[in-house]
C-alpha cells in the first residue's frame, strides 16, 4: 500500500507541474476529509496525513477543539462535552448546505466523531472513520461503556503515577483536568512513533478536559444508522486496547472494519499506510475504487 501511494503522490506533483505550466488537468470538486485529534492533541497532530492527503489532491480541515492545540481557552473551565466539541459543530455548520464530509477522529475524537453524526446526520456526514478511537453510539451511559471507551492503565500503578492531574475546581473537587505524565507518553502513546514526533509531542501536549469527557452522552434517534462507519484497529495499541477496539466494533458494528500493525498514534508511526486506508474508505463510500483526490 506504501508503494500505491507513493505512485499516487508522484502523480500528483505531475500534475502540479502540469498546472505551473498551464496546462488543463482534471478539477472536480475535491472530497473533504475533517481530522480530529484526541485528547491532549491537536490539529498539529496531522500534519503529515494532512500534507500526504492534500499533495494527493484531497481537501483536508483539523479543527481544534476547546481548550486544544492553538485554542487558548482554559481548560479547566471546559466542564460538558458540547462546549469541548463546539469548535468542530462550529465548523460543520458553517460549511455550504449541499457538502458532506469524511470525519475522521482518533482515540477520544471518536465521542467527536459520534457527537457530530447525531447532530449532523447524512445531511453532512457521508463518512465516519474512527481511528484506534472510542466508538461508542450513546457516549458514556454504562459501567460498560466506560470499561471499553477509556483507557486503563491500573496495571502500571495508580491514576496519578500515570496522569499530571489539575485540580481546576479545588481539591476538595474531582480533577478538571489529565496529561500524561512526560515519562509515559513514549511508551503508551507513541511506542513506535519516530523520536522526533515524540519531542514535537511532548512540547505540544495539553492536558485534556477530563470532566468534559466523561460527560459525554449522546441520545438515541435521528439517523445515527445511516452514516457509514470504519473503523482502524491499531493493533498495538497501548491506550485504546486492542480488547476495547473488538468490543466497541462488536457492540456497535460498522460497514469494514480494517488494521494497522502500529501503536496508539499511526498518524505518526505508519503515515503512509494510514492514508492508504482513509483512501480505502473515501473509494469505497463513493462506490468507486479508482476514485482519488478529486471526483
Amino acid at each position: 500500500m506504501g508503494e500505491d501511494i507513493a505512485k499516487l503522490l508522484e502523480k500528483k506533483i505531475i500534475e502540479s507541474n502540469m498546472m505551473m505550466k498551464g496546462e488543463k488537468i482534471n478539477t472536480k470538486p475535491k472530497i473533504h476529509f475533517v481530522l480530529v485529534h484526541g485528547v491532549g492533541h491537536g490539529a498539529w497532530c496531522w500534519y503529515k496525513i494532512k500534507c500526504l492527503l492534500e499533495i494527493s489532491g484531497y481537501k483536508v480541515s483539523c479543527p481544534d477543539l476547546k481548550g486544544c492545540g492553538v485554542d487558548q481557552t482554559d481548560v479547566t473551565k471546559i466542564l460538558s462535552f458540547d462546549d469541548y466539541n463546539k469548535p468542530l459543530v462550529d465548523f460543520l455548520s458553517s460549511l455550504p448546505d449541499d457538502e458532506q464530509v469524511i470525519l475522521v477522529g482518533h482515540s477520544a475524537g471518536g465521542l467527536s466523531v459520534t457527537d457530530t453524526i447525531h447532530k449532523f446526520g447524512k445531511k453532512k456526514i457521508r463518512l465516519g472513520v474512527y481511528i484506534g478511537a472510542t466508538m461508542l453510539k450513546t457516549g458514556f451511559i454504562t459501567q460498560q461503556d466506560v470499561i471499553d471507551g477509556v483507557p486503563d492503565f491500573s496495571e502500571l500503578g495508580e491514576l496519578s503515577d500515570i496522569y499530571d492531574i489539575g485540580f481546576g475546581l479545588g481539591p476538595e473537587n474531582p480533577p478538571t483536568s489529565l496529561i500524561v505524565k512526560k515519562q509515559w507518553q513514549r511508551k503508551l502513546l507513541y511506542a513506535m512513533s519516530p523520536l522526533e514526533d515524540v519531542t514535537l509531542a511532548s512540547i505540544l501536549l495539553r492536558p485534556g478536559p477530563i470532566q468534559a469527557l466523561q460527560s459525554a452522552r449522546f441520545k438515541e434517534g435521528g439517523d445515527i444508522d445511516k452514516v457509514p462507519r470504519v473503523y482502524i484497529k491499531t493493533t498495538n495499541d497501548r491506550v485504546v486496547k486492542p480488547e476495547q477496539q473488538e468490543n466497541m466494533i462488536k457492540k456497535w458494528q460498522p460497514s469494514s472494519v480494517y488494521a494497522i500493525e502500529t501503536d496508539h498514534s499511526p498518524f505518526f508511526s505508519a503515515p503512509f499506510v494510514l492514508v492508504g486506508l482513509l483512501v480505502q474508505a473515501a473509494n469505497s463510500s463513493f462506490g468507486c475504487s479508482e476514485i482519488k483526490g478529486s471526483m
